[in-house]
């Protein structure tokens, strides 16, 4: 049952907004609770849900989908916000853990990561648990049941090939 599914995900889902949302400006409208309260309703209202029932694998399946809700509010969010258009010139580099984008390099980083899913969905999957939802090499790693030394040479790639559709926009 969803109502009891909650409690035994809360923390979880707190770390890993609060984890995103670390180093975003004060008074930012979004807190770590609001973004687990959201990414929660999300996951309730998911097309395909049984009724009243939530379906997860696993741990790893339940952390893949809260990561990829979590990243769709934040891009929600910026593409509300955005009023000017983006500069040609920009460079972004995506860190080894979450870091507050500006809004409209989110959304470059938003378009970029659909056509690498498209490509490559392990890749872009791997971007959505490290980046969006703020886990380690080895926690991604384990989320994905992939090496660590599949997931780093997996995260390398990504990164470079994120950086380069990202300035040909």
């Amino acid at each position: 049952m969803p109502g009891e599914l909650l409690p035994l995900v809360y923390d979880e889902l707190r770390k890993l907004a609060a984890a995103k949302l670390a180093g975003e400006k004060p008074g930012h409208t979004l807190d770590a609770t609001a973004l687990v309260h959201e990414a929660w309703l999300k996951l309730m209202a998911s097309p395909g849900r049984k009724s009243g029932e939530i379906e997860f694998h696993d741990r790893s399946h339940f952390l893949r989908t809260a990561a990829t809700a979590m990243r769709r509010i934040l891009v929600d969010r910026a593409r509300a916000k955005k009023t000017a258009k983006r500069d040609g010139g920009r460079r972004v580099e995506l860190a080894d853990y979450p870091a507050p984008l500006p809004d409209d390099e989110l959304l470059a980083l938003d378009s970029a990561l659909e056509r690498l899913a498209a490509a490559k969905p392990d890749h872009a999957r791997l971007v959505e648990l490290r980046f969006f939802a703020g886990l380690t090499g080895d926690e991604a790693a384990a989320v994905l049941t992939i090496s660590p030394a599949t997931a780093d040479r997996m995260w390398r790639f990504a990164r470079a090939w994120l950086q380069i559709e990202m300035t040909q926009e």
